[in-house]
């Protein structure tokens, strides 16, 4: 009966230290789970962090595209505007060159009769004008603008333009607020005061060009 009962005494024991080391292998699991839940539940609060600033970075982007497209479009209204003025230019150059070759003879005329009946000459117009030379108008040339060789928006910018549109629009007001754009900087026109690109050269409303609040004095042309 003694030797049952120590039997039975070694059996509770040993079976205690099993349960005790399985416990405490339960305990290490359940420690190390809770760390792992812990990592994940922060993983996930990061997460949400970097998507929202993925969001506000991919706004900002956008931001910039457009503005980019309207100064591609303010480059291409520019390019026309070069190419008008240079062919202006032309003109009036070709014009001024002709009533040059015209008055000179008329002058020479003009200053024999004068002279047949006493008068003065009349002053050159070198003396009006120092520029008004046949050197002035023999060193003028045509002027041609050259386009840049790719004017168009990158391939990369437009793919980020595509991406951004791609944006989920916020859920309430206060995130609306916080993902909204910036809008491109402006300044008022000084013909029709309307809110233009601050880089536009030309208004796209009244088609007035920008101009300074000093302009210069313009140059003395010849009579008609």
């Amino acid at each position: 009966m003694a030797d049952e009962g120590e039997m039975l005494l070694l059996n509770k024991l040993e079976h205690i230290k099993d349960i005790r080391a399985k416990t405490l292998q339960l305990e290490k699991i359940k420690s190390r789970l809770r760390q792992e839940y812990d990592g994940t539940e922060m993983e996930n609060q990061h997460l949400q962090e970097y998507k929202q600033e993925m969001e506000l970075l991919l706004q900002e982007k956008m931001a910039h595209v457009e503005e980019l497209r309207q100064i591609h479009a303010d480059i291409s209204l520019m390019e026309s505007t070069i190419k008008q003025a240079e062919e202006e230019r032309h003109r009036a150059l070709e014009s001024a060159k002709h009533l040059y070759e015209e008055y000179r003879p008329l002058k020479d005329h003009v200053d024999n009769l004068r002279t047949n009946i006493g008068l003065e000459k009349l002053p050159k117009l070198e003396e009006e004008d120092d520029k008004l030379t046949p050197e002035y108008f023999e060193s003028q040339k045509p002027e041609r603008y050259t386009e840049p060789q790719d004017s168009s928006i990158p391939q990369s910018l437009a793919a980020a333009a595509a991406a951004a549109q791609q944006i989920q629009v916020p859920r309430n007001k206060n995130e609306r607020q916080a993902f909204r754009q910036q809008p491109p900087p402006m300044k008022a026109c000084l013909s029709c005061h309307q809110q233009i690109h601050r880089n536009a050269p030309i208004c796209p409303l009244c088609k007035a060009k920008s101009r300074s609040r000093n302009p210069k004095k313009p140059k003395r042309k010849l009579d008609e």
